[in-house]
This record gives C-alpha cells, structure tokens and sequence, in this order.
C-alpha cells in the first residue's frame, strides 16, 4: 500500500493509474476504522481495478461543542488494516493543506442539511459535503463508496453529486451490525459493557416500528411516539425519532412506498444513530 500526504504526489498517481485505463474506488475515512470501514474497503476492491482511502479528521463538519482533538486517532492499526484489505492507496492530507487561506468555501446541500442529525449539529452537513467535494475533484474516483449507517449524509452527499454533475457513481454499502443488531461505530468505543448491552436497542426498536408501519395499524405520530417511550425504557435519552421518504427525507405520506427509519440516541458519553430503510408493499 502506498502512503501519499501531498496533493499534486497524488494527483500525478491517479493520472498516471486512469492513463493506464484502470477504474478506481474511492472510500473516503477520518480513520479510527473497524468492520464496517471494511466492508467499504472489500466493497471497493470488487467492483474497481484500484482502491484508494483516504484518512482525514476533518474539521469543518466538528460543531462548536465538539472536541476535534477527542476524536480518537488510530493510524497505525488504520493502516494495517486497510493494507490486509486490499487497499492500493491511502491518501493522508493535513487540514493546511485541504482548507488553505483564506478558507472562504463550503457546498451546501440546502435544506436536507438541517434537518435530523443537521438540526442537533448545525452546520456539520455543510463541512461533509465540501471536504468530500474537495476529495472527488482531486481523484475524480469511478465510484465512491459510503456506508448507509449514516443514511442522511449518504443521501446529501449523492444529491450533492447528481447536483453538481460529479462524474462519479455513488455507493452505499448496507450497515454492518454485530450479532445482536448493534451497527459497527467508531461512537461504540465510548460505550461502557453495560451500555453495549443497552445500545442494540436502538436497532430493535427501528424494527418494531417497520413492523407497525407495515401493519398500518396506527398512526406514524404514535408509531413515532411508543418508539421515544421505549427507548426511554431501554435507558437511551431519544435525539429524534423520525418516519421518512428515502428521496428527500421529509416526513413520509401516506403515498409514500420508499421509506426510511431514522434515529438518533444518547447513551452515556455516545451519541448512537442508526436507520431502517425498506419498501413499504401497498
């Protein structure tokens, strides 16, 4: 594997490996990789001649009350790992680098941004999308590969890209869980064994409530509201619990067949998202 902190090193080696006519994926990463970065990079390695990732803490998409420098950082055990994977490339800037003065830019994804996980953390769409602009436009990858655990962010960044005429094919890679429904995370570090025992709720109770959309018997609201109440029960403090259209993420109609089940929990020093996203048989 081939490690390149400079911009213009790596432009020259993408140039030189598409002249060669070889594909290429892309998985972009702020590190601190487990199983389910994996699953991104085994994706990739399928489907494309060569794999690039890149590792990056980004700081643009960290709010105010976020600590940027808490953010665990694992290099050594990131590279092994994506070396014994099959990535080809793992690209390493520095924030100078990335952002430099006067920083004065941000792509905005309007209005899909603030809402959900945009809401409690406003302004952190708008650092995603311009740092994984500025990743495409360096490598114009064929395909970039992102995971649907974040299913607000994968949708922002692919209407980013239809948006703006990205000639690059977006990705998302079904979320990878451990054997009791538990989604892999980087957040899951945070957690105490008692509330590793407590999170796999959250997925739980994303299924009970498919459950319940698919039988019609109530209403989404109340659907929405049992939902809150059981994490309550469970010892998770709800962020929002939301029944929504996978296109555009607003509230889903009675119309609506292409559905998605968006959550976010508290539990202890973890902030814990997850989703269930499905079509609704009418």
């Amino acid at each position: 594997m081939i490690n390149i902190h400079d911009i213009p090193e790596l432009q020259r080696w993408v140039a030189h490996e598409k002249s060669q006519g070889k594909s290429i994926a892309f998985v972009p990463t702020m590190g601190n990789l487990h199983a389910g970065h994996m699953s991104l990079v085994d994706h990739a390695r399928k489907i494309a001649d060569i794999v690039v990732c890149s590792i990056f803490v980004n700081p643009t998409q960290f709010g105010e009350n976020e600590d940027l420098d808490a953010y665990p950082r694992t290099l050594q055990d990131d590279m092994d790992k994506l070396e014994n994977h099959g990535c080809d490339l793992l690209f390493l800037p520095n924030a100078q680098d990335m952002y430099p003065q006067p920083d004065l830019t941000r792509v905005i994804v309007d209005h899909m941004s603030t809402l959900h996980c945009g809401a409690t953390r406003p302004g952190h769409f708008n650092g995603v999308t311009t740092v994984v602009l500025k990743l495409l436009n360096l490598m114009l990858p064929d395909f970039a590969i992102f995971g649907l655990k974040d299913f607000q962010q994968f949708t922002i960044l692919k209407t980013m890209v239809l948006d703006l005429f990205i000639p690059t094919q977006m990705i998302g890679v079904e979320t990878g869980r451990a054997s009791n429904g538990l989604a892999h995370s980087s957040r899951n570090g945070y957690l105490t064994k008692q509330e590793l025992k407590q999170a796999p709720a959250l997925y739980r109770i994303l299924q009970e409530t498919k459950t319940g959309i698919e039988s019609a018997e109530r209403a989404s609201h109340e659907l929405i509201r049992e939902a809150k109440e059981k994490l309550v029960a469970e010892g998770l403090t709800p962020d929002y619990f939301a029944i929504c259209r996978q296109i555009d993420l607003e509230p889903a109609t009675e119309l609506d067949t292409e559905l998605v089940i968006l959550a976010a929990a508290y539990l202890g020093k973890a902030r814990l998202i997850d989703n269930l996203h499905f079509h609704l048989n009418k």
